[in-house]
C-alpha cells in the first residue's frame, strides 16, 4: 500500500492476528503465531512504499463467529431495497466468483430463483478454445504452457457472464481432481483446459454423463493411471487406481449414508461401502482405454502415435487389451464376453445408482458453495433433489444447485447456525477483481503461478497437490474450538501463519497496483472510479466495500475501525499545484478501506 501510515501499520498487525484467530490458528505441521511484524517489502514492482507481513510463532488461536446484522430500507422508486441488495449479494457470494454491483441489482430485482433460470440457459465458453486462440499467436518454436490455462481460467471467472457455471466447474474441479502437478500434465495444457470444460459442461447436465465423461477423459486416464490400463495375466493384475478414487472420492465414499448423510452402523460401527475384491472386480471392467484414433494399434495405445488432438478426444476402449474374465464388484456381475464400452456402462450405471451418491456429492457441493457444516435435513432435501428431480430424474445437476442455492438453511441469517465457511484464496481473489470490475490491458488476464504461500495465495487452479484436492471435506483444525465444537473447516487445512501472511502481503501488493506476471506491466487492473467518487464521504465509501465484499454485514466494531483509519488518510485542499497529493490521498482511503475489509476475519469466513 502506498505511503503507509503509523495507522495503518498498526490495524494490519491486529487485523492480521484476528485474521489468523478466525481461522481456528494453525496447520498440524506449524506452530500458531503470536506476533506480527511489518519489514520493507522487497521485489515490489508498483513502485510503493509497501511493507511485508512477517509472522513469529506461539501460542494457541481459535474460532470465535462473529455475530453480524443486516440493516434494511425502504425502496425508492425502482431501486431495489438496502436489505433487498445485501440479500441478494450473500446469494451471490455462493452462487458465483462474488458479487459486483450489476449482479446484485439482477438478483434484488428479479430474485435468486429467475437469476438461476436465466444462468442455465447462458452459453458455454470453452477454455480448449481459448487456448487455441493463444496457440495461434506464440512465436515459432513455442508451445502453449500451463499458464496460459491460468489467462483463461482468471478471464472467465472475472468476465463470464455464465457466473454460476464457472462457479460450480470450480467447486467440480475440488471433486474430480487432476492437477498441473502431476508429471506429465503440463505437457497438455490444452487437454487440461479440455478437461475443466468437460466439467463445466455437465456442471448444468446430469451427474451420471459427468462420471462417464470424466472417467473416458484422457487427462484424468494419465492423471489416475487409468490410461493404458491392461487386462490381466500371469505378470500382471489391472492397475487399481482410478477403480478406488471413482468410487472413493468421486461417488459413493468409504461408508455407507443414510439420506442426510450419517453413517448407517451395523454392531455400532461404520459399514464400509466396498472391499478390495469391489475395486479388483472394477478394475477389470475398466481395463483397455487409450488414447482416441483411427485405430486400436498397440502403438496407439503405448502413445507412440501422437494426433493432434488426443489430449481432449475421450479415450478409445482397445480391445485386445480389455479383460475378457468375469467382473464382480458392489453386488454386480459382468460376463467375460461383454465390450469394454459396454462394461463401462455397466460400472457408472451401478456406481450412478448407488443410494450414497445423493449424500455424498450433495454434501460436498453445499461445502463447497455454502457452509463447512450443513444440518443433516439440508443434506437430505439436497440429496432428494439428487434422486428425483421432481420429474422423475436422478443425477440433475440444476436441481441439486437449486436445492443447494435456494435452500432456507443458505440463506438464513441466524448466527447460531454454524453456516459458513472460509472463504478459499483463489475465490477471495477472484471476488476482488469482480467487486471492482477489473480489466485486462492486454485482454489476455496475464495472471501466472500464485501457490506460493509466501508470495501468492497458496492455491492456483488446477494445481491441488493430490488427488485429495487442496483440502479434505472433512478437516478438523486440531486445538481449535472448531474441533472443540465437533465441527468441520476443510479450508482450514491449509491455512496458517505463513499462508495469511502472504495472503495479506499479495492482496497489500495488488489492491492499489493491479496484478500481472512477473515484474512486467500489471496487465490485470482495478476499476475504483465509483469508489474514488465516496472517498469524501468515508462512511458512503464504506457501505459500498461492506456491500460488495461483505454482503452488508459488517460489525459496527469493524467498521468503527476501518473508518478511523481512512479518516487519518488525509485529503490536502486542492491547490494548482497539489494534484498528485490530492489523489494520493483519496487513492489510499480507497485501497485502505478495501484492504482492512478483506484482512478481517469477517471477510474471511463466508456467511
Amino acid at each position: 500500500m502506498r505511503k503507509l501510515n503509523t495507522t495503518l501499520l498498526s490495524l494490519v498487525g491486529a487485523f492480521t492476528l484476528s485474521l489468523l484467530t478466525a481461522c481456528g490458528g494453525h496447520s498440524e505441521t506449524s506452530s500458531p503465531p503470536n506476533k506480527v511484524t511489518l519489514a520493507p517489502l522487497s521485489g515490489s514492482n508498483s513502485g510503493s512504499s509497501a511493507r511485508k507481513l512477517e509472522v513469529s510463532n506461539s501460542s494457541n488461536s481459535a474460532l470465535s463467529p462473529t455475530k453480524n446484522s443486516v440493516a434494511s430500507t425502504t425502496a425508492a422508486g425502482t431501486v431495489p431495497s438496502l436489505s433487498a441488495q445485501k440479500d441478494a449479494a450473500r446469494f451471490l457470494a455462493q452462487a458465483s466468483f462474488g458479487p459486483n454491483m450489476n449482479d446484485i441489482m439482477q438478483v434484488a430485482q428479479g430474485g435468486k430463483a429467475a437469476w438461476m433460470n436465466n444462468q442455465f440457459s447462458k452459453p458455454q465458453t470453452l477454455h480448449r478454445t481459448y487456448l487455441d486462440f493463444l496457440a495461434t499467436e506464440l512465436p515459432a518454436g513455442s508451445k502453449l504452457a500451463q499458464i496460459d490455462f491460468f489467462k483463461s481460467f482468471w478471464k472467465q471467472a472475472v468476465t463470464g457472464e455464465d457466473q454460476l457455471r464457472q462457479r460450480t466447474a470450480f467447486a467440480l474441479s475440488e471433486i474430480f481432481v487432476i492437477s498441473f502437478q502431476n508429471s506429465n500434465l503440463p505437457f497438455f495444457p490444452r487437454g487440461v483446459a479440455s478437461y475443466y470444460d468437460t466439467l463445466g459442461q455437465h456442471a448444468f447436465g446430469n451427474y451420471r454423463h459427468l462420471l462417464e465423461d470424466v472417467a473416458r477423459h484422457p487427462m484424468m486416464g494419465m492423471y489416475l493411471s487409468a490410461m493404458g490400463n491392461r487386462k490381466e495375466s500371469n505378470e500382471r493384475v489391472p492397475d487399481e487406481n482410478f477403480a478406488r478414487e471413482i468410487l472413493q472420492l468421486f461417488s459413493i465414499g468409504l461408508y455407507e449414508l443414510n439420506p442426510d448423510g450419517s453413517l448407517k452402523l451395523r454392531n455400532g460401527l461404520p459399514i464400509e461401502t466396498y472391499s478390495h475384491d469391489d475395486i479388483a472386480g472394477l478394475s477389470k471392467a475398466l481395463t483397455g482405454w487409450s488414447w482416441a484414433g483411427p485405430d486400436q494399434s498397440e502403438h496407439r495405445f503405448k502413445g507412440h502415435i501422437t494426433d493432434p488432438n488426443r489430449d481432449w478426444l475421450p479415450m478409445q476402449n482397445y480391445s485386445a487389451f480389455h479383460s475378457s474374465s468375469e467382473k464382480k464388484f458392489l453386488n454386480t456381475t459382468i460376463s467375460g464376453t461383454t465390450s469394454g464400452e459396454a462394461d463401462l456402462k455397466v460400472a457408472i450405471d451401478v456406481i450412478f445408482n448407488h443410494p450414497n451418491v445423493g449424500p455424498f456429492i450433495g454434501k460436498q457441493l453445499i461445502q463447497r458453495l455454502v457452509t463447512s457444516n450443513p444440518s443433516p435435513a439440508y443434506i437430505q432435501r439436497v440429496a432428494n433433489a439428487f434422486a428425483n428431480n421432481g420429474q422423475g430424474i436422478r443425477g440433475d445437476m440444476k436441481a441439486v444447485l437449486q436445492a443447494i442455492l435456494l435452500d432456507d438453511e443458505a440463506q438464513n441469517l441466524n448466527p447460531a447456525n454454524p453456516n459458513r465457511k472460509v472463504r478459499e484464496p483463489i475465490v477471495r481473489f477472484a471476488n476482488w477483481m469482480r467487486a471492482f470490475n477489473a480489466s485486462s490491458t492486454s485482454g489476455k488476464f496475464l495472471i501466472g503461478n500464485i501457490d506460493d504461500p509466501m508470495t501468492g495465495l497458496g492455491q492456483n487452479p488446477m494445481r491441488a497437490p493430490s488427488v485429495f484436492n487442496f483440502q479434505r471435506p472433512g478437516y478438523v483444525p486440531p486445538n481449535t474450538a472448531i474441533a472443540n465444537a465437533d465441527l468441520t473447516a476443510p479450508e482450514m487445512q491449509n491455512t496458517n501463519e505463513i499462508s495469511v501472511a502472504g495472503y495479506l502481503n499479495f492482496m497489500m501488493d495488488v489492491i492499489p497496483s493491479g496484478v500481472g506476471i512477473g515484474s512486467g506491466v500489471r496487465d490485470v487492473q482495478p476499476n475504483y472510479s465509483a469508489e474514488l467518487a465516496l472517498v469524501e464521504t468515508p462512511e458512503q465509501l464504506l457501505d459500498r466495500v461492506d456491500l460488495l465484499l461483505l454482503n452488508g454485514a459488517m460489525s459496527p466494531t469493524l467498521r468503527n475501525q476501518i473508518l478511523s483509519a481512512v479518516n487519518s488518510v488525509i485529503i490536502p485542499i486542492s491547490t494548482f499545484t497539489n494534484a498528485e497529493q490530492v489523489a494520493l490521498a483519496k487513492a489510499n482511503r480507497v485501497h485502505l478501506s478495501i484492504f482492512l475489509t478483506m484482512a478481517s476475519p469477517e471477510y474471511l469466513v463466508q456467511k
